[in-house]
């Protein structure tokens, strides 16, 4: 759509003690357990981006990663919980732009999703053709969605119209794949931005708004959370559009899965529940979840190193 400035102007003022108290009390009013809290969490390992982003990388690293998503229960574990032919996979496996076509091999035919960090991740400061570029290798590699993050020195500066094309351009670069808009929320300073640029993110044809980078000292917290869906919300009211959230960083633990599951329920409704509209970016969340269910049908927890990543 094009650039609208009064789609802002709702979000230019954010009670924060209001946020703060909503988000506390979100993790306080719902209980989940039992059979219940094992069906949420094989929830959140379907809408799970099962992603590595280091230094270390390498493309052995990442075939043993793209297994483990395809086989992410163990035969126990599925048969333990009644599973039967019911395949539970997370929905993409997140990697940098040199390991798109490793991951793309690997997860062929699963259904399993190819997502590449792009545009100079996790900055955005290379310039924009070399951004695009980026963009349209990793596209060209196999990727079927595209993380990028936006400069955050536009926020700063007010200059919204030119976020909005920058956007712009990088959806159209991703052609056919999914485009997911990093905020990096940790570094914006206010609530008031992050609204602002989520706003703007999906007026310019963002598939999906997201939390963090998982590089920033802070990454996905509640308030945060709930101003990114409150945006979210107010754009499908206004435009009939829904508009995916994906949130990132420091989620490791599968009762913070739970507390992200609760707030997308009481702020969106049911229909965001899916692959195709909310996701987890997450490295261990996964390990964590195999060990509560085992916890769950035996009484007790296994060693985190029963349940290798890659």
């Amino acid at each position: 759509m094009p650039f609208d400035v009064r789609f802002l102007d709702a979000l230019r003022r954010v009670n924060l003690s209001g946020l703060e108290r909503r988000a506390s009390t979100l993790t306080k009013r719902r209980s989940i357990k039992g059979d219940n809290q094992a069906a949420w969490l094989l929830r959140s390992l379907a809408l799970m981006d099962l992603t590595t982003l280091n230094s270390n990388d390498t493309d052995e690293r990442v075939r043993r990663l793209c297994a483990k998503a395809l086989n992410p229960l163990s035969r126990d574990l599925r048969q333990g919980l009644g599973l039967g032919d019911t395949v539970i996979r997370p929905a993409a496996v997140c990697v940098y732009h040199p390991f798109v076509a490793t991951a793309a091999h690997a997860l062929r035919g699963s259904g399993v999703e190819v997502a590449a960090v792009s545009t100079a991740f996790p900055h955005g400061l290379a310039p924009l053709e070399t951004r695009i570029r980026e963009i349209e290798l990793s596209v060209a590699a196999g990727a079927t969605e595209i993380d990028v993050v936006i400069k955050r020195g536009l926020v700063f500066a007010g200059r919204w119209e030119e976020l909005f094309e920058e956007v712009q351009a990088f959806r159209q670069a991703c052609g056919d794949a999914h485009l997911k808009v990093i905020l990096g929320t940790g570094d914006l300073a206010t609530l008031r931005n992050v609204g602002l640029a989520s706003m703007v993110a999906m007026m310019a044809g963002a598939d999906f708004i997201k939390t963090s980078t998982g590089k920033e000292s802070v990454n996905a917290t509640l308030p945060v959370g709930l101003v990114m869906v409150r945006a979210i919300r107010a754009y499908h009211e206004a435009t009939g559009i829904r508009i995916g959230f994906k949130p990132a960083g420091g989620i490791s633990t599968a009762k913070a899965s739970l507390d992200w599951l609760v707030l997308i329920k009481e702020e969106l409704g049911r229909e965001w529940l899916e692959p195709d509209l909310f996701r987890f970016g997450a490295s261990s969340l996964l390990t964590d979840i195999e060990r509560q269910l085992e916890h769950h049908l035996t009484g007790r927890y296994s060693a985190g190193y029963r349940h290798a990543m890659a």
